[in-house]
Protein backbone atom coordinates (compact mmCIF):
# COMPACT_ATOMS: atom_id res chain seq x y z
CA UNK A 1 0.00 0.00 0.00
CA UNK A 2 2.46 2.39 0.79
CA UNK A 3 4.47 1.46 -2.11
CA UNK A 4 0.93 2.94 -4.23
CA UNK A 5 0.45 5.76 -2.07
CA UNK A 6 4.03 7.12 -3.00
CA UNK A 7 3.59 6.11 -6.72
CA UNK A 8 0.30 8.77 -6.84
CA UNK A 9 2.29 10.84 -5.06
CA UNK A 10 5.05 11.04 -8.10
CA UNK A 11 2.62 10.93 -10.48
CA UNK A 12 0.45 13.96 -9.06
CA UNK A 13 3.88 16.03 -8.47
CA UNK A 14 4.65 15.11 -12.10
CA UNK A 15 1.87 16.91 -13.60
CA UNK A 16 1.74 19.50 -11.13
CA UNK A 17 5.24 20.55 -12.47
CA UNK A 18 4.50 20.71 -16.10
CA UNK A 19 6.29 24.09 -17.69
CA UNK A 20 3.17 25.78 -18.88
CA UNK A 21 5.28 27.21 -21.92
CA UNK A 22 6.61 24.45 -23.05
CA UNK A 23 5.86 24.44 -26.64
CA UNK A 24 6.11 20.34 -26.62
CA UNK A 25 5.84 18.03 -23.95
CA UNK A 26 9.37 16.41 -24.64
CA UNK A 27 12.06 17.64 -23.09
CA UNK A 28 13.90 19.71 -25.21
CA UNK A 29 17.24 21.72 -25.06
CA UNK A 30 17.38 24.75 -25.31
CA UNK A 31 15.47 27.39 -22.58
CA UNK A 32 14.57 30.30 -24.39
CA UNK A 33 13.40 33.48 -21.77
CA UNK A 34 12.64 36.62 -22.30
CA UNK A 35 14.60 39.24 -20.56
CA UNK A 36 12.80 42.72 -21.92
CA UNK A 37 9.02 43.32 -23.38
CA UNK A 38 9.51 47.31 -23.73
CA UNK A 39 10.45 49.53 -26.77
CA UNK A 40 14.21 50.84 -27.19
CA UNK A 41 13.43 53.59 -24.62
CA UNK A 42 12.04 50.75 -21.87
CA UNK A 43 9.62 52.24 -19.01
CA UNK A 44 10.32 54.81 -17.62
CA UNK A 45 10.89 56.81 -20.96
CA UNK A 46 13.24 59.39 -21.30
CA UNK A 47 12.15 62.26 -21.90
CA UNK A 48 8.52 61.29 -20.66
CA UNK A 49 6.49 63.14 -18.32
CA UNK A 50 3.09 61.07 -19.03
CA UNK A 51 1.34 59.37 -16.08
CA UNK A 52 2.45 56.21 -17.06
CA UNK A 53 6.28 57.46 -16.76
CA UNK A 54 5.73 59.30 -13.32
CA UNK A 55 3.71 56.58 -11.99
CA UNK A 56 6.87 53.73 -13.01
CA UNK A 57 9.22 56.20 -11.30
CA UNK A 58 7.34 56.53 -8.13
CA UNK A 59 6.68 52.88 -8.10
CA UNK A 60 9.64 51.58 -9.05
CA UNK A 61 8.73 49.85 -12.39
CA UNK A 62 11.43 48.72 -14.71
CA UNK A 63 10.39 47.36 -17.65
CA UNK A 64 13.67 46.90 -20.05
CA UNK A 65 14.33 46.88 -24.23
CA UNK A 66 13.15 43.95 -26.33
CA UNK A 67 15.69 40.95 -25.46
CA UNK A 68 15.70 37.35 -25.74
CA UNK A 69 18.36 34.80 -23.95
CA UNK A 70 18.80 31.21 -24.51
CA UNK A 71 20.49 28.57 -22.68
CA UNK A 72 21.84 25.17 -23.98
CA UNK A 73 20.65 22.61 -20.81
CA UNK A 74 23.46 20.04 -22.33
CA UNK A 75 26.50 22.27 -22.26
CA UNK A 76 25.72 25.54 -20.56
CA UNK A 77 26.21 27.51 -23.39
CA UNK A 78 24.60 31.20 -23.40
CA UNK A 79 22.98 33.02 -26.24
CA UNK A 80 21.90 36.79 -26.11
CA UNK A 81 19.33 38.25 -28.90
CA UNK A 82 19.53 41.81 -28.88
CA UNK A 83 22.15 43.94 -26.76
CA UNK A 84 20.23 46.54 -25.64
CA UNK A 85 21.17 49.69 -23.33
CA UNK A 86 20.15 47.85 -19.96
CA UNK A 87 22.36 44.69 -21.49
CA UNK A 88 23.72 44.23 -17.60
CA UNK A 89 20.44 43.36 -16.17
CA UNK A 90 19.08 41.51 -18.49
CA UNK A 91 22.69 39.54 -18.60
CA UNK A 92 22.12 38.88 -14.86
CA UNK A 93 19.20 37.43 -14.67
CA UNK A 94 20.29 35.63 -18.06
CA UNK A 95 22.89 34.13 -15.70
CA UNK A 96 20.19 33.90 -12.82
CA UNK A 97 17.52 32.09 -14.67
CA UNK A 98 20.08 29.87 -16.09
CA UNK A 99 22.04 29.04 -12.91
CA UNK A 100 25.13 29.79 -15.13
CA UNK A 101 27.47 32.42 -13.87
CA UNK A 102 29.81 34.21 -15.95
CA UNK A 103 31.87 36.66 -15.49
CA UNK A 104 34.42 38.19 -18.44
CA UNK A 105 32.76 36.13 -21.25
CA UNK A 106 28.97 36.28 -19.98
CA UNK A 107 27.65 35.18 -23.00
CA UNK A 108 28.78 32.50 -25.95
CA UNK A 109 27.07 34.14 -28.63
CA UNK A 110 25.05 37.54 -29.61
CA UNK A 111 22.51 37.80 -32.20
CA UNK A 112 21.23 41.44 -33.93
CA UNK A 113 18.35 42.01 -35.43
CA UNK A 114 18.94 45.99 -36.69
CA UNK A 115 21.08 49.35 -35.74
CA UNK A 116 18.31 51.00 -33.36
CA UNK A 117 19.78 52.28 -29.96
CA UNK A 118 17.16 49.59 -28.58
CA UNK A 119 18.63 46.35 -30.16
CA UNK A 120 22.81 46.91 -30.10
CA UNK A 121 23.88 49.70 -27.88
CA UNK A 122 24.93 47.03 -25.32
CA UNK A 123 27.74 46.11 -27.45
CA UNK A 124 29.75 48.94 -25.83
CA UNK A 125 29.63 47.13 -22.49
CA UNK A 126 31.89 44.02 -24.32
CA UNK A 127 34.80 46.54 -24.66
CA UNK A 128 37.95 46.94 -22.48
CA UNK A 129 36.00 49.46 -20.29
CA UNK A 130 33.76 47.17 -18.95
CA UNK A 131 33.81 43.51 -19.12
CA UNK A 132 36.21 42.77 -22.08
CA UNK A 133 35.40 40.09 -23.98
CA UNK A 134 37.87 38.02 -26.28
CA UNK A 135 36.28 37.05 -29.80
CA UNK A 136 32.67 37.06 -28.43
CA UNK A 137 30.32 36.46 -32.17
CA UNK A 138 28.13 38.94 -32.97
CA UNK A 139 26.01 37.53 -35.42
CA UNK A 140 25.02 40.03 -37.70
CA UNK A 141 24.04 40.79 -41.83
CA UNK A 142 26.57 41.78 -43.88
CA UNK A 143 25.61 45.60 -44.28
CA UNK A 144 25.42 45.61 -40.22
CA UNK A 145 28.85 43.63 -40.59
CA UNK A 146 29.99 46.39 -42.71
CA UNK A 147 28.73 49.15 -39.95
CA UNK A 148 30.25 47.87 -36.90
CA UNK A 149 33.96 47.33 -38.73
CA UNK A 150 33.69 51.35 -40.29
CA UNK A 151 32.17 52.81 -37.50
CA UNK A 152 33.26 54.01 -34.09
CA UNK A 153 33.15 52.96 -31.25
CA UNK A 154 32.38 49.62 -32.55
CA UNK A 155 35.05 49.22 -34.93
CA UNK A 156 37.17 49.70 -31.58
CA UNK A 157 35.82 46.50 -30.22
CA UNK A 158 36.35 44.86 -33.41
CA UNK A 159 40.44 45.90 -33.81
CA UNK A 160 41.08 44.81 -30.57
CA UNK A 161 38.97 41.31 -31.01
CA UNK A 162 36.60 42.32 -28.51
CA UNK A 163 33.83 41.37 -30.60
CA UNK A 164 33.97 39.92 -33.89
CA UNK A 165 31.31 40.01 -36.33
CA UNK A 166 30.34 37.48 -37.80
CA UNK A 167 27.56 37.03 -41.02
CA UNK A 168 24.96 35.32 -41.91
CA UNK A 169 23.28 34.93 -45.13
CA UNK A 170 19.32 36.05 -45.41
CA UNK A 171 16.85 33.08 -45.27
CA UNK A 172 19.51 30.41 -44.99
CA UNK A 173 20.42 28.59 -41.49
CA UNK A 174 23.21 28.60 -39.08
CA UNK A 175 23.91 27.95 -35.85
CA UNK A 176 25.56 30.32 -33.38
CA UNK A 177 26.26 27.17 -31.11
CA UNK A 178 26.03 23.88 -31.54
CA UNK A 179 22.80 22.28 -31.79
CA UNK A 180 20.64 25.66 -32.12
CA UNK A 181 19.47 26.37 -35.73
CA UNK A 182 18.71 30.10 -36.60
CA UNK A 183 17.06 31.77 -39.58
CA UNK A 184 17.19 35.31 -40.39
CA UNK A 185 14.09 36.41 -42.23
CA UNK A 186 14.78 40.27 -44.04
CA UNK A 187 11.88 42.16 -42.65
CA UNK A 188 11.05 46.18 -44.41
CA UNK A 189 11.95 48.26 -41.52
CA UNK A 190 13.95 52.04 -40.92
CA UNK A 191 17.04 50.63 -42.30
CA UNK A 192 19.40 53.92 -41.72
CA UNK A 193 22.50 51.89 -40.68
CA UNK A 194 21.74 48.14 -41.07
CA UNK A 195 18.72 45.90 -42.61
CA UNK A 196 16.58 44.60 -40.53
CA UNK A 197 15.76 40.68 -39.64
CA UNK A 198 13.55 39.17 -37.67
CA UNK A 199 15.21 35.23 -36.28
CA UNK A 200 13.46 32.22 -36.68
CA UNK A 201 15.35 29.93 -34.06
CA UNK A 202 14.60 26.02 -33.78
CA UNK A 203 15.81 23.59 -31.05
CA UNK A 204 15.17 19.83 -31.34
CA UNK A 205 11.57 20.23 -29.58
CA UNK A 206 10.48 23.02 -31.10
CA UNK A 207 10.93 26.46 -33.09
CA UNK A 208 10.26 30.31 -31.85
CA UNK A 209 10.12 33.40 -34.03
CA UNK A 210 11.53 37.18 -32.43
CA UNK A 211 10.32 39.77 -34.94
CA UNK A 212 10.85 43.21 -32.57
CA UNK A 213 10.87 45.81 -35.33
CA UNK A 214 8.70 45.74 -38.53
CA UNK A 215 6.79 48.66 -40.62
CA UNK A 216 3.95 46.77 -41.54
CA UNK A 217 3.31 43.19 -42.42
CA UNK A 218 1.80 43.73 -46.03
CA UNK A 219 4.97 45.61 -47.51
CA UNK A 220 5.87 42.24 -48.67
CA UNK A 221 3.23 39.53 -49.84
CA UNK A 222 2.85 36.86 -47.17
CA UNK A 223 5.49 37.92 -44.98
CA UNK A 224 3.43 37.70 -41.78
CA UNK A 225 2.69 33.98 -43.23
CA UNK A 226 6.47 32.98 -43.75
CA UNK A 227 7.29 34.52 -40.09
CA UNK A 228 5.06 32.45 -38.61
CA UNK A 229 4.87 29.15 -40.28
CA UNK A 230 5.89 26.18 -37.88
CA UNK A 231 6.83 28.02 -35.07
CA UNK A 232 5.75 27.20 -31.76
CA UNK A 233 5.61 30.90 -30.30
CA UNK A 234 5.34 33.86 -31.56
CA UNK A 235 6.78 36.92 -30.43
CA UNK A 236 5.87 40.14 -32.44
CA UNK A 237 5.79 43.64 -32.53
CA UNK A 238 3.29 45.73 -30.39
CA UNK A 239 5.37 48.74 -30.22
CA UNK A 240 1.73 50.68 -30.32
CA UNK A 241 -1.93 49.44 -29.61
CA UNK A 242 -4.03 51.02 -32.14
CA UNK A 243 -1.67 54.67 -32.98
CA UNK A 244 -3.70 56.74 -30.85
CA UNK A 245 -1.31 56.54 -27.96
CA UNK A 246 0.85 59.28 -28.97
CA UNK A 247 -1.25 62.30 -30.20
CA UNK A 248 0.49 64.89 -32.11
CA UNK A 249 3.67 62.45 -33.30
CA UNK A 250 3.60 61.64 -37.26
CA UNK A 251 3.86 57.81 -37.22
CA UNK A 252 4.81 57.67 -40.62
CA UNK A 253 8.51 58.50 -39.30
CA UNK A 254 8.25 55.83 -36.83
CA UNK A 255 5.59 52.73 -38.55
CA UNK A 256 4.64 49.87 -36.44
CA UNK A 257 1.86 47.25 -37.39
CA UNK A 258 -0.96 48.22 -34.40
CA UNK A 259 -1.57 45.53 -32.17
CA UNK A 260 -5.03 45.61 -32.82
CA UNK A 261 -4.46 44.72 -36.58
CA UNK A 262 -2.28 42.14 -36.10
CA UNK A 263 -4.95 40.77 -34.04
CA UNK A 264 -7.47 41.07 -36.55
CA UNK A 265 -5.65 39.14 -38.84
CA UNK A 266 -4.33 36.58 -36.67
CA UNK A 267 -7.76 36.19 -35.00
CA UNK A 268 -8.36 32.18 -36.37
CA UNK A 269 -5.13 30.81 -35.70
CA UNK A 270 -5.19 32.59 -31.82
CA UNK A 271 -8.61 31.59 -31.14
CA UNK A 272 -7.33 27.60 -32.40
CA UNK A 273 -3.85 27.76 -30.30
CA UNK A 274 -4.21 30.23 -27.15
CA UNK A 275 -0.63 31.57 -26.40
CA UNK A 276 0.95 30.78 -29.49
CA UNK A 277 0.96 34.96 -30.12
CA UNK A 278 2.43 36.83 -27.82
CA UNK A 279 3.18 40.71 -27.73
CA UNK A 280 7.30 42.47 -27.18
CA UNK A 281 8.33 45.34 -28.10
CA UNK A 282 5.99 48.03 -26.37
CA UNK A 283 6.27 51.64 -26.51
CA UNK A 284 5.80 53.23 -23.17
CA UNK A 285 2.75 55.26 -23.65
CA UNK A 286 0.99 51.52 -24.53
CA UNK A 287 -2.01 51.09 -22.99
CA UNK A 288 -1.29 47.16 -22.29
CA UNK A 289 1.36 48.00 -20.31
CA UNK A 290 -0.74 49.92 -17.72
CA UNK A 291 -4.46 48.49 -17.92
CA UNK A 292 -5.38 45.06 -16.40
CA UNK A 293 -9.02 44.95 -18.33
CA UNK A 294 -7.14 45.72 -21.91
CA UNK A 295 -4.84 42.44 -21.26
CA UNK A 296 -7.64 40.38 -20.03
CA UNK A 297 -9.82 40.63 -22.91
CA UNK A 298 -6.68 40.39 -25.73
CA UNK A 299 -6.17 36.89 -23.62
CA UNK A 300 -9.44 36.20 -23.95
CA UNK A 301 -8.89 36.03 -27.77
CA UNK A 302 -6.03 34.01 -27.51
CA UNK A 303 -3.71 36.40 -27.85
CA UNK A 304 -0.81 37.18 -25.00
CA UNK A 305 1.79 40.23 -23.79
CA UNK A 306 5.26 38.81 -23.36
CA UNK A 307 6.17 38.49 -19.63
CA UNK A 308 9.59 38.93 -18.39
CA UNK A 309 11.27 35.71 -17.40
CA UNK A 310 9.01 33.56 -19.12
CA UNK A 311 10.40 30.83 -20.72
CA UNK A 312 9.72 28.33 -23.69
CA UNK A 313 11.62 25.00 -23.73
CA UNK A 314 12.86 23.97 -27.53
Amino acid sequence: MRRIVTGLLLLVVAVGCHAPDAPHTGAGRFDVFVLGIAQDGGLPHVGCSKGCCRSARKAGRRLYPACLGIHDTETGKLVLVEATPRIEPQLSRLHELSGRARSRQPVDAVLLTHAHIGHYLGLAQFGREVAGTKGLPVHVTPRFAGFLRTHGPWKQLVALDQIRPTTFALREVFSPIPGLFVTAIPVPHRDEFSDTVAFKIRGPQGTVVFVPDIDAWDRAPGLLEELIDGVDVAWLDATFYDGSELPGRDLSEIPHPPMVMTMERLAESARKRPGRFRFIHLNHTNPVLHDAALRKALERRGFRVAQPGERVRI
